[in-house]
């Protein structure tokens, strides 16, 4: 359950974190309103102590004496763990009874709208402790005696701390109960809901290797569909790869074992002559026929590489490369071969074109198409490589073309337009695997006057 990366204990300990940040903002409201409500409560105490003492109050003689009755401090003798301090001063404010430099109010302080009466409550600080003082005017009015007497009545804050204190544990208390009883309540329903996971995972786990069905969506809740059908999406697309791949492996044996059935077949019929002639033409249809072979080899090599070009491009090893660069350099290489045939190579290809790639498929990709055009161009005809912006490439050839009904197959992997066409039919289906792997796209179009013009639009780099 503790486990590091577990779903339930990172869920478990986000809610913990929650309730923890919970538990502080309730202890110190309640705290503070403890606080408010002790003052609340003990404010009034002291200003009907003040009342009593305030009711006390003579004048004999012209001089001001104060009569404190022992009920005026009693009030506080059963609920108060503090200090009283009380000091009555005349109306030169003189002291005439009480303790002496009890903290007099602060300038500006507002007297109190919540009792109907001229007091001010205020804290302060007497003989080292935290007091709260309430300081009362009391009108004296005398025929030789006019002004106003003030009562000061002070209490230490212990009481008032404690009674905050207490209310702060009380909540942290019926808090952290809730909050216990909410871990509990959410492991027991983060372990119900995970088990649907815990279901699906078996089934996974039981599943053979060849075993690539979709998995089923009952007893999956709403929340876990998406992933199912994810998973699903991907053992599907998985099962389709298996199924190219077992296709490609049956294509390419019958591809070998025609050519080689034949090429045996040569050479035991040569091995039969008596003739040096005979011989010698054996030899060299056998050379043709190796030439073959090895074409159709390096080409079944070529879509093996495919596959990790694709997946380096897709792991983000593509380069930034210059497709007219490379282009020149393919011309280059293929110019004798042109001369060969007698057809005429031309390059278009005057600014750089930039765009991300990975090198030995775009050089693969060119050299098919290259080869493909002048292998269908005849004699004394033309093929153009043009390169232009943003990022198209363009292969024009003057050779036969190909019928609009044909041209979405010929990317399929061992078609063929005729039995005894040129090639194994791999050709293009290389160049449109090639153009899958860099996210770009291939169409065929009709040259002018008459031939094919084979379009290939790259995403270019920005």
């Amino acid at each position: 359950m503790h486990k590091a990366g577990s779903l339930r204990w990172r869920l478990l300990r986000n809610l913990m974190l929650l309730l923890v940040v919970l538990m502080l903002a309730s202890g110190w409201s309640a705290y503070y309103n403890g606080r408010e409500a002790a003052d609340t409560a003990y404010d009034r105490t002291l200003l009907a102590s003040a009342r009593t003492i305030a009711a006390g109050l003579s004048q004999h003689d012209g001089s001001l004496s104060a009569d404190v009755p022992y009920v005026a401090l009693d009030t506080f003798a059963y609920d108060s763990a503090g200090r009283i301090y009380y000091q009555v001063n005349d109306i030169h404010r003189q002291l005439i009874s009480g303790y002496v430099n009890l903290p007099a109010p602060p300038p500006g302080t507002p007297r109190t709208d919540d009792y109907p009466a001229l007091a001010r409550f205020y804290n302060g600080q007497y003989r080292g402790q935290k007091v709260r003082v309430v300081s009362l005017l009391k009108v004296v009015s005398e025929p030789n005696m006019n002004g106003t007497a003030e009562i000061r009545v002070a209490e230490t804050v212990e009481a008032r701390e404690h009674m905050a204190r207490s209310l702060m544990a009380d909540t942290l208390l019926r808090v952290g109960m809730l909050a216990l009883g909410a871990l509990l309540m959410v492991g027991f329903a983060v372990s119900a809901a995970l088990r649907p996971l815990e279901r699906l995972r078996a089934a996974v786990e039981e599943r053979q290797p060849d075993d690539l069905r979709p998995l089923p969506l009952v007893e999956v809740q709403h929340e876990l569909q998406p992933l199912v059908r994810s998973l699903n999406h991907f053992t599907e697309r998985l099962r389709r790869q298996f199924e190219r791949q077992g296709q490609f492996i049956a294509d390419a044996a019958h591809e070998l074992r025609t050519p080689l059935a034949a090429l045996k077949a040569r050479l035991e019929l040569g091995l039969r002559a008596t003739e040096p002639t005979t011989w010698r033409e054996t030899l060299e249809i056998a050379t043709q026929g190796t030439d073959r072979l090895t074409h159709l080899a390096n080409q079944l090599l070529s879509l093996a590489r495919i596959e990790n070009g694709a997946r380096a491009i897709a792991e983000g090893g593509a380069q930034l490369l210059d497709l007219s660069q490379l282009a020149r350099e393919l011309g280059m290489a293929m110019a004798p071969l042109a001369h060969a045939r007698g057809v005429a190579l031309a390059l278009e290809a005057d600014e750089p074109v930039w765009l991300r790639g990975e090198p030995t498929l775009l050089n693969e990709l060119l050299s098919n198409l290259v080869d493909n055009a002048l292998a269908h161009t005849p004699s004394g005809g033309n093929v153009i490589l043009r390169v232009g912006l943003p990022a198209v490439l363009e292969v024009e050839d003057d050779g036969p073309g190909i019928p609009q009904p044909e041209r979405e197959r010929v990317f399929e992997r061992f078609y063929r337009r005729h039995q005894q066409g040129v090639g194994a039919g791999l050709g293009l289906a290389i160049v449109g695997e090639i153009c899958r792997a860099h996210l770009a796209q291939i169409s065929l179009h009709d040259a002018r006057p008459h031939g094919l013009k084979v379009r290939v639009s790259f995403i270019a780099a920005s």
